[in-house]
């Protein structure tokens, strides 16, 4: 009898043969190397999907970017504050971003235990870096975890994309209250509805260096990306 014909009705989704259907791969190869791919091709394009979602964050953030700083300096009666007001619309998008990326990072990390454990094993059988890895795997399927903690997060996002753009607005801002406003002091022009330039530009300094310090802090390496600085091999190098 094909599964056709089975009457629908017989079918108990609750007994043990039918709720563990997918427990006969784990013995049998074939069918396990034949599920392999079907999985890995839907975490890559998990991993893609959510890095596709990154790249958008970064591209709202750079617009924003460069809205504030061509209205700044357009003239007029526009105020330099516009340009803190760009600098916490950028911390907002970080705190976006960092989220994203450690949802990234998680299906990465997956895929990536995919590719050292069985898929570079194929090509050259030296091992599995990690012992139980289907274990590891089969756990976090049930259970997804963040891998990399939020401070490692908001450090590589800032060094990749956001502390430049902190740069940028920071370099606009004090150049639009000292050499683009000759005519003022500097204290009037940097103040903010009432709080005197010189608070304002205390509360950007410290802001900037506790940006610096998190942006170039040391810390451990716990995302799993693909590239870790290494010498190329010969085939990799351009002759």
């Amino acid at each position: 009898m094909s599964d056709s014909d089975v009457d629908p009705e017989d079918f108990d989704s609750t007994e043990p043969e039918e709720r563990d259907v997918a427990s006969e791969a784990a013995t049998d190869h074939e069918k396990f190397l034949s599920m392999l791919p079907h999985y890995y091709r839907g975490e890559v394009a998990q991993a893609n999907s959510l890095m596709d979602r990154l790249d958008l964050t970064v591209d709202w953030a750079i617009a924003v970017v460069t809205a504030v700083l061509a209205l700044a300096f357009q003239g007029g009666d526009v105020t330099a504050y516009l340009l803190l007001i760009g600098i916490v619309a950028v911390s907002a998008f970080l705190l976006f971003d960092v989220r994203r990326y450690r949802i990234y990072d998680a299906t990465r990390a997956r895929v990536r235990l995919l590719e050292e454990n069985v898929f570079a094993n194929t090509f050259d059988p030296a091992g599995t870096p990690v012992d139980e890895w289907r274990k590891e795997l089969g756990t976090d399927l049930r259970r997804p975890t963040l891998k990399v903690s939020y401070l490692e997060a908001l450090s590589r996002r800032l060094r990749r994309v956001y502390f430049l753009l902190y740069l940028l607005l920071g370099g606009a801002w004090v150049f639009r209250i000292t050499l683009f406003a000759p005519g003022e002091p500097w204290t009037e022009t940097a103040s903010v509805s009432g709080v005197p330039g010189e608070i304002v530009a205390g509360v950007v300094a410290i802001f900037f260096v506790v940006v610096v310090v998190v942006t170039f802090w040391p810390t451990g390496r716990r995302a799993k990306g693909e590239f870790h600085g290494e010498e190329p091999g010969r085939w990799k190098r351009s002759e």
